[in-house]
């Protein structure tokens, strides 16, 4: 049976993750998951902590940026499955930029978001195969794309 490759971006603050890992595993799927640096300040400092300090913030920040995209881009262009979640409390233009990265790829988009957002991602959802709301929304779909289960479905 063939194993999936899912790399779950965005959002750092909630357990959405877990609850989708939690979810495909209970299903039995053969899913591995990947996923960015989720430590927010080993993220943000990882570039000066292994490349030496930067006195201007720009360069503190470009220094980590890039860094931080030799993970990502490796693992979003190994992906089968791109999961981009954006949450409500903070600007995430990471998620933004990792869903256009992942659609100039080619790679099968999922977008997660709440309906506050759906005006302001209206172009990164246009892109995206599916859009949902939910955690459990994401396991349905896997659940569905790699085992031909339709969950819940009566018809």
């Amino acid at each position: 049976m063939r194993q999936w490759n899912v790399y779950l971006s965005g959002e750092i603050h909630s357990d959405w993750r877990e609850q989708v890992e939690t979810g495909v595993k209970a299903a039995g799927l053969p899913v591995v998951f990947n996923a960015p640096v989720t430590h927010h300040e080993a993220s943000d400092d990882c570039g000066v902590a292994i490349l030496g300090a930067e006195p201007d913030k720009f360069w503190h920040d470009h220094k980590g940026a890039q860094v931080n995209a030799i993970r990502t881009r490796t693992l979003i262009g190994d992906a089968d499955i791109v999961v981009v979640r954006f949450g409500d409390k903070y600007k995430q233009w990471n998620a933004a930029f990792d869903a256009g990265y992942a659609s100039a790829l080619g790679k099968a988009l999922i977008v997660m978001h709440g309906p506050d957002h759906q005006h302001a991602l209206k172009e990164v959802d246009a892109a995206a195969l599916a859009v949902v709301e939910t955690p459990e929304q994401i396991v349905k779909i896997l659940n569905y794309v790699i085992d031909s289960k339709l969950a819940g479905y009566t018809g």
